[in-house]
Formats: C-alpha cells, sequence, structure tokens
C-alpha cells in the first residue's frame, strides 16, 4: 500500500520544513531538490483567480501518483522522493504542490523533478476549480 500523498488545504511551510529536515542526517545524499507549486492570481477573462479548490479520484489519484514514483526511481539515480497534493482550497499566493527529490549527484535531482512535475501534470487526476473574486469559476486547464 501506498502512502497518502494528499494534503487537506494549502501545504504550509512547516510541513514543508519538516519533510527536508528529516533528510539531513543522511550522509549519502548529495543534493536534493524542491519544487513548490503556488496558485496564481492568475486573470482569465477580465476576473481574477483567489484559490483553486482542488478534488481529485483519490483512490486512481494515489495509483498514478505511485507508477510515477516508479518510474522515477527506474529512470533516474534518486536516493529519496516525496510528492504532496493539496485537496480542498487553496488561495492565491499557498503552495499546493510539494515534490522533493534527493540523489548523490545535482544533475540527477535537476531532470528528475522536471519530469516528475510533467508526469503529475498529464497523468495524475486531479482537478482544479479556479475560484473568481466575483464569485464565480471556472475548471483548471492544466499548463
Amino acid at each position: 500500500m501506498s502512502k497518502n500523498v494528499f494534503v487537506e488545504g494549502p501545504i504550509s511551510p512547516e510541513f514543508i520544513a519538516e519533510s527536508i529536515a528529516k533528510h539531513q542526517s543522511k550522509h549519502t545524499i548529495g543534493a536534493h531538490n524542491i519544487f513548490l507549486g503556488q496558485v496564481r492570481a492568475d486573470v482569465i477573462h477580465d476576473n481574477t483567480v483567489v484559490a483553486i479548490d482542488y478534488s481529485a479520484y483519490k483512490d486512481m489519484a494515489n495509483e498514478a501518483l505511485h507508477a510515477i514514483r516508479e518510474k522515477a526511481f527506474a529512470k533516474f539515480d534518486l536516493t529519496c522522493m516525496h510528492i504532496y497534493h493539496s485537496l480542498g482550497v487553496v488561495k492565491a499566493g499557498e503552495i499546493c504542490l510539494f515534490v522533493f527529490v534527493s540523489a548523490t549527484r545535482r544533475k540527477q535531482v535537476y531532470e528528475a523533478t522536471e519530469a516528475i512535475v510533467n508526469w503529475i501534470k498529464t497523468d495524475v487526476p486531479i482537478f482544479g476549480k479556479e475560484m473568481f473574486e466575483n464569485d464565480t469559476f471556472t475548471w483548471k486547464q492544466n499548463t
């Protein structure tokens, strides 16, 4: 059984810091890379996004994220990897995606992080309802 990767609401700075701190005692790691996806206050048709309400088919999304994890470990020489995604309402300026990878060398973490984020965008059934300041919404297009 794979671990739950979902966080209700925004991913807090404390959660991120605690996740990173756990790896300081691992002396074989030479590089870490972190990707933080933040909700943007995009303007769409003259309406400003104030938050995104994320939902997912949790079982399917967990399976897809587990497959991404397996693919990343097979393709890159990683020591460690964590993926967390928000569900529920995340306001503009708050963190909704946290990807953390570690390896012996830095080149692996850069390449792996980019691939993992792209795979999440294309392969994981997580949906975002962009909520506007005028109380209307639209379904987010992954970009």
